[in-house]
């Protein structure tokens, strides 16, 4: 699975710009789902039949953050706007690989004070150029951050963590699932970056019967980091909030009930900002009773992402365990 997850991470593919992934998501789920096909906004749906049951709509996005060329000046320098939640202070001296194969590292216009973290706009993309004629960049390319997959034993680290690790944990559910209740709709959206825009499109199109979003979530487990009760290495969370979506009570039992029946370790998670495909799936049509799960993810948006092995194979577990175990849909009086 680690050499899936690196290939994975190391796809550059930021949000509305999403082919190569696509790409090779295919290749590695074919063999495991009845059906794929992709729609008009590019998401990648598989589908495994299974007649007269409950449709599942399980949604790893495949995009990640990302940057725009906005104006090459004359001597070469790339002005730039972010694609997704960009950080300015993840940015300075990062390195960066245009979809052209071009690559460049941010720089930074001088500050007044050294304790200033400039904004964006501040910054540029030095791509060794002389000039703007051999730039060879042009207005909207594409860039995504450089940085390879590394090993850290039990921790693995990477740009695009969010949310291919979400996508590795989809694919080896279904290589190790021989059977499921459900008739199992896994989406690996686009543009999630950008406003959840892929899952969107994708659950009115599916129509499922209740959702199920698979992705990072913060941590609070580092020196003076947010105040959060999700740590690296503590199983995966399930959803209660984030800014986008309360996840639905009954999802929720669900997950905890399966979890706890399995003697699978879990977290319970309130993020305090962000959102995800579950925020898609919820409002979609009428209504879908949606949930999250959630890979534990210190640094999330930065270059290098971490997350714990231990954590994706336990999330892996669960997800399986939780297609084996259909879940009560009636509300309480």
């Amino acid at each position: 699975m680690k050499e899936l997850i690196k290939t994975l991470v190391e796809t550059n593919s930021p949000s509305g710009y999403e082919n190569s992934i696509r790409q090779v998501i295919r290749h590695n789920i074919e063999p495991y789902v009845d059906e794929i096909k992709v729609d008009a906004l590019g998401n990648l749906l598989c589908v495994r039949h299974k007649e007269g049951a409950l449709k599942i709509m399980i949604s790893a996005h495949m995009d990640e953050i990302g940057l725009m060329a906005t104006h090459v000046d004359q001597n070469g320098f790339v002005r730039f706007i972010p694609l997704g939640g960009v950080y300015p202070h993840h940015c300075i001296g990062g390195r960066v690989r245009f979809l052209n194969g071009v690559s460049g590292v941010i720089g930074v216009e001088r500050t007044t004070t050294p304790q200033e973290i400039p904004s964006l706009d501040k910054m540029f993309i030095d791509v060794g150029a002389a000039n703007a004629q051999t730039a060879q960049i042009k207005i909207g390319d594409v860039a995504a951050f450089d940085r390879p997959f590394l090993d850290l034993g039990k921790r693995w680290v990477s740009k695009a963590m969010d949310d291919r690790i979400g996508v590795a944990v989809l694919i080896e559910t279904l290589k190790q699932l021989q059977n499921s209740v459900f008739e199992i709709y896994a989406v690996f959206s686009v543009q999630e970056e950008v406003g959840v825009r892929g899952a969107t499109t994708a659950a009115f199109g599916v129509a499922p019967d209740l959702g199920l979003a698979l992705d990072v979530t913060a941590t609070g487990d580092t020196p003076k980091g947010i105040k959060m009760e999700v740590e690296l290495g503590k199983g995966p969370a399930i959803k209660i909030r984030d800014s986008g979506m309360l996840a639905d009570p009954r999802i929720i039992h669900w997950m905890i009930q399966t979890a706890e029946q399995a003697s699978i370790p879990y977290q319970r998670e309130i993020l305090e900002f962000g959102g995800t495909d579950g925020r898609a799936m919820q409002l979609s049509r009428s209504g879908v009773p949606a949930g999250v799960l959630s890979i534990p993810c210190r640094y999330v948006h930065a270059p290098s992402e971490m997350v714990d092995s231990e954590d994706v194979e336990n999330a892996i577990l669960l997800l399986s365990e939780l297609l084996n175990n259909p879940p009560k849909l009636e509300f309480l009086a």
